[in-house]
């Protein structure tokens, strides 16, 4: 019945005229009506949507809002651009990933593969051809739906590109002409000036005066500049005579507008976090700290709604995750005492069983958010780790949602263990005299149909509990850890099968041993093809990154030599070089490693080059050519490096054979070795960029 009801009301979008003769009202009328119908279904079942996705409904919206007339009602543009939001936003909440917490279970299967191939239509330049002009319109309630579309939809790098690459058609015509050499493409019809078009167009309605829109593209500019170097580099610096745009956006967070707020929170913290390097954030955190005060206030507030509280929590989380120095300003400012009596507020430390069977949504949801930044606070710093044991006392509420019914509850607070075995200190007293490192094994690790993000994140913990300092290793072992592991390695998830190798192990050893034995298995073709499909590149890479930004040298050594039988296989070229992480931490093996490392760094980048012709773009945007350069004509000094910035020279003279000794020679390149593999990297770079040209 839904199925049949919603194709009479897609039919209803673009040919309303078998419903005339039945009805009073007019054409525009029932098109409008079925679109407020339509958009209502959106935000039902899965069933619904399962029958709005095989009715093409975002289609059915696309091709109406291609044929609009200029003198087209705003009523009906309004109500198309409000259906068109909500179908996308439901696909994309489907398709995830979550843009705050771990979001919801997943749908059934059918849906998924439904929803997925629905939310890539939309990211084609056919579909962005059509609703993206809609940012133009002289409607506010027309760019508004826009706005909320892209800051709903857009959650991935390949959206966040067609995104903010994208231009109208007749500005596109101009570039590919300029091209060719037809005509010169000046700075103004570029896609990169100023960011794109789209974010072009969402900063001037920034400056509006209407609440709802600046909200709508504030939120709009969060999602684009997310992880988006480019464009949140151009939002970081001034065009010409005007403020940065960043200025402008740290501006609202002032406002009286709690929403408004929020929005304008959330889209600095973006442009922040990939738009300023992390050494100049250390020096001058001032971008950071409007953030920090705003998000921490609500966070505290007594007054002001839960949802809006959760929002804050997960703001301040984007803001800090992974970073040191911003995690120790945020503790600095009080927000870990904030979060914490959060957290105590609506948990009890004594909880019996059943305690959270009636609580709402929007309580489990503020638990979620508040854990989640603790956790990701207390990653670091062992002093941090203390207060929230010793000082905060957080671990019977941390205990007591372990078990709690909403996932996302159970994800953050194991989440918060993980953090908290980081540090052997807090293993040895608290977490043993406790009993939370065993309650992590037996109510969640060991848990039948645990959820799979929770069960990862519960693996890591197990994997901070097994190093050789731990006090519940035996414990562990004695009570079946090892078969568990084992078992996990069989698993369709490539996270559990990576932390069940130990590769995220906190123990660099550990890893290093893993690394070890994945570098000979990456040996021949059915190696390397076997790792990719059983592991998954993206979490195969972000592993391999993480040993590549290692200071310790047997893992960076190991790391580059798996990186490096990798690439023996031109079919898996393409996740690597499409990997900046990757290509800049290559880059600095070559630049300040010793002999052992740069050597298979080099044979890594000789391989990337020789076997992929289109692979020069991405060395030379990674500044790896120019370090080849370097090392061939002047040395190794390609650039300030890690060791030159963080090391030490006695004396004020490097230690002979040093890195930063032969940073500060200025002579060619001194192992033999590496200087042919270098050698052969540039001919290979410019008899490719000569054969493409």
């Amino acid at each position: 019945m839904v199925t049949l009801t919603v194709n009479l009301l897609v039919d209803c979008i673009n040919n309303p005229t078998p419903y005339l003769e039945s009805s009073h009202d007019s054409s525009d009328d029932i098109r409008t009506e079925a679109a407020h119908v339509l958009s209502s279904l959106s935000y039902g079942s899965a069933d619904a949507l399962k029958s709005l996705l095989q009715a093409n409904a975002h289609q059915a919206f696309l091709y109406a809002i291609s044929t609009f007339r200029p003198n087209e009602s705003n009523t009906l543009r309004a109500a198309f651009s409000r259906a068109l939001r909500a179908i996308s936003v439901a696909i994309a909440e489907t398709v995830g990933p979550s843009q705050w917490g771990i979001g919801l279970q997943e749908h059934p299967e059918d849906v998924q593969n439904e929803a997925r191939m629905a939310l890539d239509f939309l990211f084609e330049i056919r579909a962005l051809d059509i609703f993206l002009p809609l940012l133009e319109d002289p409607s506010p309630q027309v760019n508004t739906s826009i706005a909320q579309l892209l800051s709903s939809t857009v959650r991935t790098e390949y959206h966040r590109l067609s995104v903010s690459e994208w231009l109208p058609p007749h500005e596109r015509n101009k570039e590919v002409k300029g091209k060719r050499g037809w005509e010169k493409a000046g700075p103004a019809n570029s896609p990169a000036r100023q960011g794109g078009w789209v974010v072009r167009r969402l900063v001037i309605l920034i400056s509006r005066r209407d609440v709802k829109v600046q909200e709508a593209a504030l939120s709009a500019l969060a999602s684009i500049s997310k992880d988006n170097a480019t464009v949140a580099a151009k939002l970081v610096g001034a065009p010409y005579d005007k403020l940065p745009v960043l200025s402008t956006v740290l501006s609202l967070c002032k406002s009286r507008v709690i929403d408004l707020q929020l929005a304008a929170c959330l889209c600095a913290t973006s442009i922040v976090r990939a738009g300023i390097p992390p050494y100049s954030l250390m020096a001058d955190p001032t971008p950071a700290m409007p953030i920090i005060h705003v998000t921490s206030a609500l966070i505290g507030s007594t007054t002001e709604s839960v949802q809006t509280r959760t929002r804050a929590c997960f703001i301040l989380f984007q803001l800090v995750s992974d970073d040191k120095d911003l995690c120790q300003l945020a503790y600095e400012r009080g927000s870990l005492s904030k979060l914490a009596d959060a957290v105590k507020s609506i948990t009890p430390s004594d909880a019996t069983e059943g305690w959270d069977e009636d609580e709402p949504d929007s309580i489990s949801n503020l638990r979620e958010a508040a854990f989640t930044t603790i956790s990701s606070l207390s990653l670091f710093d062992n002093d941090i780790r203390s207060t929230v044991t010793d000082t905060l006392h957080l671990i019977p509420y941390i205990q007591a949602s372990l078990t709690h019914h909403n996932a996302g509850v159970r994800y953050a607070a194991t989440q918060c263990v993980r953090a908290l075995s980081r540090a052997v200190s807090v293993v040895r007293t608290n977490i043993m005299d406790t009993g939370l490192g065993m309650d992590v094994y037996h109510k969640v690790f060991c848990r039948d149909g645990e959820d799979r993000r929770v069960l990862f994140a519960a693996s890591a913990v197990i994997c901070n509990l097994l190093t050789e300092c731990s006090p519940l290793r035996p414990t562990l072992v004695e009570q079946g850890v090892v078969d568990r592991l084992v078992r996990l390695l069989q698993s369709a998830e490539p996270e559990l099968r990576l932390n069940a190798l130990l590769m995220v192990d906190d123990d660099p050893g550990i890893q290093e041993q893993a690394f070890h034995v994945l570098r000979h298995i990456a040996d021949d073709d059915e190696g390397i093809d076997m790792i990719f499909r059983e592991m998954g590149a993206d979490i195969l890479l972000q592993s391999l990154s993480g040993a590549l930004e290692s200071e310790n040298d047997d893992l960076l050594r190991q790391g580059v030599c798996v990186l490096a039988n990798l690439a023996n296989s031109q079919s898996h070229h393409l996740p690597i070089l499409s990997n900046p992480r990757i290509l800049s931490s290559l880059r600095a093996c070559l630049v300040d490693s010793k002999v052992d490392i740069r050597r298979p760094a080099a044979a890594c980048v000789l391989e990337l080059i020789r076997s992929n012709p289109r692979s020069h773009r991405e060395i030379r945007e990674a500044g790896i050519e120019s370090t080849l350069r370097n090392m061939c004509d002047f040395g190794g000094s390609g650039g300030m490096s890690r060791s030159l910035s963080g090391g030490s020279v006695t004396g004020g003279i490097a230690a002979a054979g040093s890195p930063t000794a032969r940073l500060f020679h200025m002579g060619a390149e001194d192992d033999r070795e590496v200087k042919e593999k270098v050698r052969d990297a540039l001919h290979w770079l410019d008899r490719h960029s000569h054969d493409i040209g």
